[in-house]
């Protein structure tokens, strides 16, 4: 007898932890490894953060919070959206959740019933489409390429609509890409939503700070579309508190109410001590935490030089976020050293077998001939991982 549910039977393990969980078992069998797997930034929590949490266990703050967060924290992230993204929104429209991972899970148990479709540019996070499923929903996947900077356009946009569309889901700045929607680009994506009032945009920024290249755009700052999207974001990423789980919505009123009622009944209000330290994170000035953006700038560049210099690998110079998602279809369908390479899953793990560097498939991010590299790593194994890659693939047999 069956004894799981359809729901958990429609799922599939994140490959990200399938391969950063098999980088773990070959470091403690003695194996030297070097893991660019994770999307985790290797710096420290700044130290002022750390004061917030210190004090704010100190002032006892370590009982229930209200279920969207504390008042302070939410006028704090209404303070952050006025402040670098001139967005106008009350602390009653913000919802602070574990994680932007719960954020956007909160947005589509609210508004998904079975059967309904959310768009899905490709590439995409590992999870969007997993969240779908959980949900009920359908995923109708809109395809890109390397040429394009892995970005759609409005007119692909419009042509993956359907009666059935209730969501379009994507990242700017983009895991797995690293390229970001410009402010055109965004107005025209928009121009084209404002047409379908029952469609919601869920807009995941938690990359937002993470840019290389230019001012970060919004899809909210669009008037036509305030009304229809939920701007998802967190501590994770800029503030280097991935363990701290503090993620956020912003979203129209009967949304944000909607947020809340289903975080009431799954997990009730985020750690207090750490809404209580992301108060401080955010009301600091963003140059303040810069450092940590210029040495990535710092990392993609030495990537980057050293990624062209690879055989077989397609790379595009990524302006956002801290990944690369190189093109290696020339090996796919191809044997290499008597291994068979079916896509780019199979790929990488040929990588971390034999160059003993983890990276993760393109498959689950819904591009079966890119890998994902993050560079949020030490200089040295950056340039370590690359002259293996380099190596092994420079003498590979080819059949």
């Amino acid at each position: 007898m069956e004894k799981f549910s359809e729901r958990l039977n429609r799922l599939s393990f994140s490959q990200t932890f399938v391969m950063s969980n098999k980088v773990r078992e070959m470091k403690a069998a003695g194996i030297d490894v070097i893991s660019l797997t994770l999307g985790e930034p290797d710096f420290d929590v700044p130290k002022n953060i750390k004061e917030a949490a210190f004090s704010a266990i100190d002032h006892n703050f370590s009982h229930y919070s209200p279920v969207p967060g504390f008042m302070d924290l939410r006028e704090a992230i209404c303070g952050k959206l006025d402040r670098d993204n001139n967005l106008t929104y009350q602390p009653t429209q913000i919802c602070v959740s574990n994680g932007a991972k719960q954020a956007i899970l909160n947005v589509l148990a609210s508004i998904i019933n079975d059967g309904d479709e959310v768009i899905l540019p490709a590439p995409y996070w590992v999870s969007y489409d997993e969240m779908v499923k959980m949900m009920g929903g359908k995923s109708v996947f809109v395809k890109t390429s390397i040429d394009t900077e892995f970005k759609i356009t409005a007119k692909q946009l419009e042509q993956a609509i359907t009666p059935k569309t209730k969501a379009l889901l994507y990242s700017s700045p983009c895991n797995p890409s690293g390229s970001y929607y410009t402010h055109e680009e965004l107005e025209s994506i928009a121009n084209v939503i404002a047409k379908h009032p029952q469609i919601t945009i869920i807009s995941d920024e938690i990359y937002e700070f993470i840019n290389y290249d230019g001012k970060h755009t919004s899809i909210a700052e669009f008037p036509q579309v305030y009304e229809q999207t939920a701007v998802i974001n967190g501590m994770s990423k800029a503030f280097a508190m991935t363990g701290w789980r503090i993620g956020y919505s912003a979203c129209p009123t009967w949304l944000a109410k909607a947020c809340e009622k289903i975080q009431g009944q799954m997990t009730s209000g985020a750690n207090s001590m750490a809404q209580k330290a992301s108060v401080t994170a955010l009301k600091t000035d963003p140059s303040e935490y810069r450092f940590m953006i210029e040495e990535f700038r710092t990392r993609r560049d030495i990537v980057y030089n050293l990624m062209r210099d690879i055989p077989g690998f397609n790379v595009n110079y990524p302006k956002a976020a801290f990944y690369f998602f190189p093109d290696i279809s020339f090996y796919v369908a191809k044997t290499l050293n008597g291994t068979f390479i079916k896509d780019a899953d199979d790929f990488a793990m040929f990588l971390l077998e034999h160059a003993h560097v983890g990276c993760v498939g393109g498959v689950s991010f819904g591009n079966p001939n890119c890998v994902r590299f993050s560079y949020a790593t030490s200089e040295e194994d950056l340039k370590e991982a690359m002259r293996r890659i380099k190596d092994l693939l420079t003498n590979v047999k080819i059949s």
